[in-house]
């Protein structure tokens, strides 16, 4: 075992002896010193955790989050030296972390809110022109031939609980009264997308999400559509088409004459 997994595994396991070698510049006890580092580097990446997920960490309580990031951490060391990007791996650890079991809907709390960070370090791109798109909209032919490139923030989770609805519902002013407006039960699809400088979660419809789906796997605009009607008769395009619009979703189009960003 090489020296520097000798002291990862160290750092990262409570208890375990101070690694050979280690002196203090005071001379000092190193094994103090080095509890006193230890902690220091669990506690920063639990505090990265709570910054990442308020909302998971709202719906258990400080204390019972800490904890349960405190076992993560451990388990879990951080992959890259870019914090804010720490804890992609959170979310599948709570949907199997014992404690956490009686709150079903965590776990998917938590990639949403994942995938709230990821849009925020996504790349920029530049969104398509009104004129652009106006124009488009014009020629119904043109428009069902297109092929759309989607904002490289944009995310989407299906769930089997009301994840959107629990996350909206703590950014309200009177947060205990708009939780007792939602059904945690009920099957939601969360749309993440950043708009400027702030990231947005809209609540779609089973047929907002297929379309958008097929658009991210390249289908033109046409059979997208019709994909997403079959999967909702209910489907609404035009409102869908204008979250898209309005929110600079789109960035890119393809179409049987020319390539437009």
């Amino acid at each position: 075992m090489s020296a520097h997994q000798i002291f990862s595994d160290a750092l990262l396991t409570d208890g375990a002896a101070c690694p050979p070698g280690l002196t203090t510049w005071n001379q000092s006890d190193p094994e103090r010193r080095f509890a006193v580092y230890r902690n220091n580097v669990i506690v920063s990446l639990i505090d990265a955790l709570a910054d990442s997920f308020p909302v998971t960490q709202e719906l258990v309580g400080e204390e019972f989050f800490r904890a349960m990031a405190r076992v993560f951490a451990r388990a879990h060391p951080p992959r890259t030296p870019v914090l804010a990007c720490y804890g992609e791996l959170f979310p599948g650890f709570i949907e199997a972390f014992p404690p956490a079991a009686s709150l079903a809907y965590l776990a998917d709390v938590a990639r949403l809110e994942m995938l709230r960070v990821q849009a925020f370090h996504a790349a920029d791109a530049e969104a398509l022109g009104v004129d652009r798109i106006a124009a488009l909209l014009a020629d119904e032919t043109q428009l069902g031939e297109c092929r759309f490139s989607l904002q490289p923030s944009l995310g989407m989770l299906r769930s089997g609980y009301a994840v959107a609805s629990l996350w909206a519902a703590h950014q309200a002013q009177d947060c205990a009264a708009a939780l007792g407006e939602v059904d945690p039960l009920t099957a939601e699809t969360a749309l993440v997308l950043r708009v400027g400088l702030e990231v947005e979660i809209f609540r779609i419809s089973t047929g907002a999400a297929c379309f958008i789906d097929q658009l991210l796997q390249g289908l033109a605009f046409g059979p997208a559509a019709e994909q997403g009607l079959a999967a909702d008769a209910e489907f609404d395009l035009a409102s869908t088409l204008g979250l898209l619009i309005q929110g600079g979703a789109l960035c890119a189009v393809t179409t049987h004459r020319s390539t437009t960003s």
